[in-house]
């Protein structure tokens, strides 16, 4: 079973029932129990980083995703969901992460071409380093995805696969059970639905 994190930021339907499609039983939820029962986790967002990391720890959430990350659990952050992994982000001001991944989130209009738009929306081709990871294990390189960011991981030694958006952008991250991936699986049809099936079955 995989536990979809509610803590007020996120698709969440969206993504249980891509799940449910595959044939993954997926709960949304914010309850610690279930979550600890969990075979997997997925931490979804939309919005800004501050007001989503500021609802985790009111929740009481972030000490829970540290434990299970620590103990081994497969957890797939999507999204913002992605970009709290990260030790910090600088979206109007400076915020720590949960730090489960090290580097930082900055603003993607500091590195792109200025004739592009910023927000990045839209589906973008997927291009994956040496280390292609689990998350990728049914998908082709050039394979299409769908993003919506205005912001991008850097300083990133864990980046499994990325974008070219008139420069290279982190598209996918995996740090042992760790995973991150900054596009919208549940939004991306078919080549989505391969990458959530290949999480469903990560194991500890």
């Amino acid at each position: 079973m995989t536990a979809i994190i509610d803590y007020g930021v996120g698709n969440l339907f969206s993504l249980k029932s891509s799940l449910e499609f595959i044939g993954e039983s997926a709960v949304v939820t914010g309850d610690k129990k279930i979550i600890e029962d969990s075979d997997r986790i997925i931490l979804p967002g939309v919005g800004a980083f501050g007001d989503a990391i500021e609802k985790l720890k009111s929740a009481r959430l972030d000490a829970i995703l540290k434990e299970q990350a620590r103990d081994g659990k497969p957890l797939l952050g999507i999204c913002l969901g992605m970009q709290l992994l990260f030790t910090r982000s600088y979206e109007y001001g400076r915020f720590d992460g949960l730090g489960l991944i090290p580097g930082s989130i900055r603003p993607l209009r500091d590195i792109v071409s200025g004739d592009l738009d910023v927000p990045h929306v839209g589906w973008n081709a997927l291009h994956f380093t040496d280390n292609k990871g689990e998350l990728f294990k049914y998908t082709e390189n050039g394979e299409y995805v769908y993003f919506v960011h205005s912001y991008y991981a850097a300083e990133c030694g864990a980046v499994t696969a990325y974008t070219d958006y008139s420069v290279p952008v982190t598209a996918a991250v995996q740090s042992g059970r760790v995973f991150g991936a900054q596009f919208h699986p549940e939004k991306s049809g078919g080549g989505g639905l391969k990458i959530l099936k290949a999480f469903c079955e990560v194991t500890v």
